[in-house]
């Protein structure tokens, strides 16, 4: 907290800046006014700015104090020194004896030797360190939280110097690559499936700033006042839009709604206005630090979150500096694909959905909040696609191919037009699909097959029925959890379940219950380090260590059951007698709510997900106590071969087609009819017609998959003849071979199996 005496130093100084900054001179001139000026109002011996130049140098441009021969001499490298040091990390330094510290690099040209005390900020543009602002004392001087604040706010004007191509020429610092102006194809993660086929729109909503010092500093408290109160009723006409009524976007969005009103950020804001910085410089400057502090925190919930924030504080420069929120975007070209580095929820609604292909970030993630929202919108998304930003230009052609998580930039004609008729042939297949969606999924000799869906959010309801899907054979829980800014309650719970029952309107669903950890972070947990997050704390291991939260859940999920069959499925069940003591929660749940009075379910059904092999050496003792089995492949795979799918080295490098697996899964199915417990297949695996295919040849009668591969599946099971398959598979089960994906490919055409 500043005190009245340091804010009135620091808005002293600030005027006094100002002053120089709008006097004549070079910006080199005026650079050495004021690094004078800073060393006389902070009584420091010395004040020296270092400005990044090309390559991570950082180079001595301007000091008072220090030997003037040695300006524009003396460089460190990022990380080298104290001030390489300050640079590296984009936080401050404070130290009384600074050549004690470790880090300390002496450089004789500068004379430096005499002072003793140090205090150095980074000065940061936007979210990155364009330069160092230093002072020293000849005595071991403690420097006070207030002095290295006021510092912090004059870096915040030097940036604008220092980033204006005055000091340095700005095409010095912008990444080369010779291959700028040809065709690139670069990878990325698939966040959310389809292709987008358009021009590039560059999101970038940085507003530039023309007036950093302010003259009133309750006129602009009041300006940020007021542009608050613009973006809460902005939020609230959204709010009022019919595609927002439900749905996890709308969690999304109030989850955003509180960041406007989180008192923390408003109060760093006011605080560096009373410091004599305009409403929009301060907005800047609390951002600036938050994103520089943030990038040093490696918890994927944290980073997303940053993004709301970035976007909230994008948004009120919109309004600080025209009035309103108006986007200065202009007119979006018919098919756009938007890039960005990352976006913030509200941020995406500034686009007209029906001009957007596709959304290409540098960043994000899966749960990212934009990520959700895409997905209301059915837009295609790649993320994590290095550089995009500095290897394109406006209006290039892109294509977006959110299946395979690939980006196509300046695309040579053949592959535009591949992509054209694959999207063509795309209408085409789904067209068919279509007519299919009411007939069974049933092989040439009559077997029926279940083809189920998998689910996450209310708006996968929707393709429920159109897809003429059999039911949710698995409804993740987990994806409302993570969509939210705390746990949600029970009566909170019961209302999302029981909107989902409706919607699947008599079919039937299976809830598998709550599965986070690992790469799904909930933002009202703590994470907890691990060094294999996929085989420590989480999913079923969660919630038995938390037995309240999974209790709230169950109790949830039969009250929404009321009258109706329910179905709970319990997630990486490792031995039985972890199942026996899920089971023995929710025989306490059932007892509770029967006891009370409430309705139950007219029937409960229980299962578990068979992902950890050693769960298949005990199916004796543990098919006895389920209702059914569903298999999932994804972390089946994972564990099974020893391979960190998260790895882009090694996640490929084992097929689920390896006779390997291919035993283990006829061997599963064996033990499940053998006991007379329905088993299903629920993983990634199953979605692909040519697995699907091998899954059934070997037993499986039932599959569960994402919406787009219903109709892909049932096109192959109708024109399948299984008899011959369950032959022919008889003879690879020892196969050496890595994979039998080749072999049972030649069956599939030798046979007329369409894939």
């Amino acid at each position: 907290m500043l005190t009245a005496g340091t804010t009135s130093v620091s808005r002293r100084l600030l005027g006094r800046l100002r002053d120089v900054m709008a006097g004549g001179g070079s910006a080199q001139e005026r650079l050495d006014k004021v690094v004078t000026l800073i060393a006389a109002d902070m009584v420091a011996e010395v004040c020296s700015c270092y400005v990044m130049r090309a390559g991570e140098v950082l180079e001595l441009f301007s000091t008072e104090g220090l030997r003037h021969d040695a300006v524009h001499q003396t460089r460190l490298r990022v990380g080298e020194g104290l001030v390489g040091d300050i640079a590296a990390h984009a936080r401050p330094l404070a130290l009384a004896d600074a050549q004690a510290h470790p880090n300390f690099a002496y450089r004789p040209e500068t004379g430096e030797e005499i002072f003793h005390s140090l205090m150095g900020v980074p000065i940061i543009r936007g979210s990155r360190v364009v330069g160092v602002l230093v002072v020293q004392n000849r005595t071991m001087r403690h420097y006070t939280d207030e002095e290295i604040e006021t510092l912090e706010t004059v870096a915040m004007v030097l940036a604008e110097l220092v980033a204006s191509g005055e000091l340095v020429d700005r095409a010095e610092l912008v990444p080369v690559d010779g291959n700028a102006l040809l065709p690139l194809r670069l990878e990325g993660v698939r966040l959310n499936g389809g292709v987008g086929i358009g021009v590039a729109v560059l999101h970038n909503p940085r507003i530039v700033i023309r007036r950093l010092v302010a003259e009133d500093p309750d006129v602009e408290l009041e300006r940020l006042k007021t542009a608050l109160a613009g973006i809460k009723t902005a939020l609230e006409e959204l709010f009022s839009r019919p595609e927002m009524r439900d749905g996890e976007h709308r969690d999304v969005l109030e989850t955003y709604r509180m960041f406007t009103e989180d008192k923390g950020w408003i109060n760093r804001i006011s605080e560096a206005i009373r410091t004599g910085l305009t409403a929009e410089a301060a907005v800047q400057k609390v951002h600036d630090d938050t994103r520089a502090r943030m990038n040093q925190i490696t918890d994927p919930y944290l980073r997303e979150r940053m993004h709301d924030f970035e976007d909230l504080a994008n948004r009120l420069l919109q309004y600080l500096s025209s009035g309103n929120e108006d986007s200065p975007r202009g007119e979006l070209p018919e098919n756009s694909i938007l890039i960005g580095r990352n976006m913030g929820p509200m941020e995406l609604f500034d686009y007209d959905p029906k001009r957007l292909r596709g959304l290409v970030l540098e960043e994000g993630s899966a749960t990212a909040h934009v990520a959700i929202v895409a997905r209301a919108l059915d837009i295609p998304v790649v993320g994590r696609v290095k550089d995009v930003l500095d290897k394109i230009e406006p209006l290039d052609p892109v294509i977006c191919d959110g299946d395979n998580g690939q980006v196509f930039i300046r695309p040579p004609d053949d592959i535009r037009e591949s992509f054209i008729e694959a999207v063509g042939q795309r209408e085409l297949r789904m067209a068919v699909y279509a007519r299919l969606r009411d007939l069974p999924a049933v092989t040439r000799e009559g077997v029926r097959i279940g083809i189920h869906m998998n689910a996450g959010l209310l708006l996968d309801l929707q393709h429920l029925h159109e897809s003429g899907s059999d039911g949710i054979g698995l409804y993740r829980t987990e994806l409302p959890f993570m969509a939210r800014s705390s746990l949600p309650d029970v009566a909170a719970q019961t209302l999302l379940y029981r909107k989902i029952l409706d919607q699947a309107e008599g079919k039937p669903v299976v809830f598998r219950t709550l599965d986070v950890g690992g790469d799904k972070v909930l933002p009202y947990w703590n994470p907890y380090e691990e060094d294999n997050p996929a085989l420590g704390w989480r999913s079923i291991r969660i919630t038995l260590d938390r037995p309240a939260v999974m209790r709230h859940q169950l109790r949830a999920l039969l009250r929404a059951a009321a009258g109706r069959e329910l179905a709970v499925m319990f997630p990486m069940i490792a031995e039985v007698a972890e199942l026996v003591q899920a089971r023995r929660i929710l025989d306490i749940e059932i007892e509770h709510e029967r006891q009370s009075g409430t309705p139950l379910p007219t029937t409960i059904k229980v299962g578990t997900m068979l992902e950890v092999p050693a769960l298949a050496l005990q199916l004796d003792a543990l098919l006895p106590l389920v209702d059914f089995v569903s298999i999932g492949t994804n972390d089946l795979m994972q564990f099974l071969f020893a391979v960190d799918r998260g790895n882009p080295r090694i996640a490929e490098r084992y097929d689920p087609l390896a006779p390997t697996m291919i035993r283990f899964m006829r061997y599963v199915g064996a033990k499940c009819r053998e006991h007379d417990v329905p088993l299903s297949v629920c993983g990634e695996m199953a979605g692909r017609p040519l697995e699907a295919m091998a899954l059934i040849g070997v037993g499986i009668r039932h599959l569960s998959v994402s919406s787009p591969s219903i109709g892909p599946v049932k096109t192959m099971v109708r024109s399948l003849e299984i008899s011959s398959l369950e032959s022919y598979m008889e003879t690879l089960m020892d196969s050496p071979d890595h994979s039998l994906r080749s072999k049972l490919k030649s069956f599939a055409i030798d046979r007329g199996v369409v894939l």
